[in-house]
């Protein structure tokens, strides 16, 4: 006999006895039992919401499979497998995930994994903080939990999970799904360019391309460059800081120069002192609450990064549930394209510049409006691995002409 399970994956097996023969759906990724009380009989025990409709019996006459070996029997069994159909009357689709049995039942990373997965599907969740799949979001939560590697996944992959492990993973991928929080929100952790950073809901979960352009060859590398030499950097001002990650990788890149960070948000600077501790940079990132550069009367800067503010008022009120946890005020540029306060930068950057200084800028996508706008400027959009024009340099040269 050949049955069927909800997923539409058709199994039949012939052991050499009777018994109980373990066997997993390969859509469910739940281990089921196979009651085998005779040969030619196949009866199945099905421990798991996750494929908790009963396996039904279907026409035999399937000749194409692959073999497995039987943990049962020195014999094999063939698992069949035929192309997906209309699914089965009573068989809808899984709706009621409970974490409770998820952490009852799935072993190993891969269980987990695939479950959150599986799960970030079915509820149509949105990733765009640091990730941009349902897998990398899975992964990180699993791996984070865990206190793992987030950047080594495989070697992981069949490790058993303890019970409280077990327990902990599926209560945050079922916390994910219930509050559509960013997963940085529920771990409290974040990374740029591997560096580790403290995030909550104070502040926006740090997604910047600018990390991944000052680790890149545009400052002190063998061809064209921004910077020439890092080292000789003296004074870098991180604008709207937020968490203070880009003004501690900056201290990083410029190894001898003093970082001040500013922002307008005191509980944004909480986060960031938080940050600045961690990295130990206390005595070289000075941080200032105030609107742009207020706080920084008659102090010249080398080079000025900022990721200020820029979603404009009609992409504001058409956010997904996960960016509606972030501070408005850390998304919202103002006006119709989002660019009250980078226009505001660019105004006043030159004034805080040194003579040979620099403007490292993001504006998402807006790169239109920015050129209609200052049809004249020679920006210089920077490319990174996953985008191209999202980013600009100006020279204070340049900015004085705007």
């Amino acid at each position: 006999m050949v049955s069927i399970c909800r997923y539409n994956h058709v199994f039949t097996c012939w052991p050499s006895t009777p018994g109980t023969h373990p066997h997993r759906c390969p859509a469910a990724s739940a281990w089921v039992s196979i009651l085998v009380p005779t040969r030619n009989r196949l009866s199945f025990i099905i421990p798991s919401a996750i494929c908790s409709t009963a396996f039904r019996p279907i026409p035999t006459g399937i000749a194409a499979g692959v073999t497995v070996p039987c943990p049962a029997s020195p014999r094999w069994r063939r698992l069949l497998d035929i192309p997906a159909r209309p699914p089965l009357p009573g068989c809808p689709p899984v709706t009621d995930f409970d974490p409770a049995v998820a952490a009852a039942e799935l072993l190993t990373v891969r269980d987990f994994l695939r479950y959150g997965v599986s799960r970030f599907n079915a509820a149509g969740l949105v990733h765009g903080h640091g990730v941009t799949t349902a897998h990398d979001e899975a992964a990180f939560l699993v791996l984070e939990t865990l206190k793992l590697p987030v950047d080594r996944l495989d070697p992981y992959l069949d490790a058993r999970l303890t019970t409280p492990e077990r327990k902990a993973v599926a209560d945050i991928i079922d916390a994910r799904v219930r509050t559509r929080k960013p997963a940085a929100y529920l771990t409290k952790r974040t990374y740029i360019q591997g560096v580790p950073f403290y995030v909550d809901e104070r502040v926006i979960v740090p997604r910047s391309y600018i990390g991944e352009l000052l680790f890149g060859d545009l400052f002190g590398g063998d061809g064209f460059t921004l910077v020439e030499d890092p080292t000789e950097v003296e004074h870098v001002l991180d604008l709207c800081t937020g968490s203070g990650c880009l003004a501690i990788l900056a201290a990083q890149v410029f190894p001898n120069a003093k970082v001040d960070a500013v922002d307008l948000s005191a509980e944004a600077l909480e986060v960031a002192r938080i940050n600045v501790a961690d990295h130990g940079l206390e005595d070289r990132v000075t941080l200032f609450q105030g609107d742009l550069f207020a706080p920084l009367k008659g102090r010249k800067y080398d080079v000025i990064i900022t990721n200020p503010p820029y979603v404009s008022d009609e992409s504001m009120a058409e956010l997904p549930p996960e960016y509606r946890h972030e501070p408005a005020m850390a998304l919202a540029g103002g006006g119709v394209e989002g660019l009250d306060i980078v226009r505001k930068i660019l105004k006043q950057a030159p004034k805080y510049l040194t003579p040979e200084g620099g403007l490292l800028c993001e504006f998402g996508t807006g790169r239109e409006a920015l050129d209609a706008m200052y049809p004249d400027g020679e920006f210089l959009w920077l490319e990174t691995a996953d985008s191209f024009g999202e980013v600009f340099w100006l020279t204070r040269e340049q900015l004085t002409e705007l």
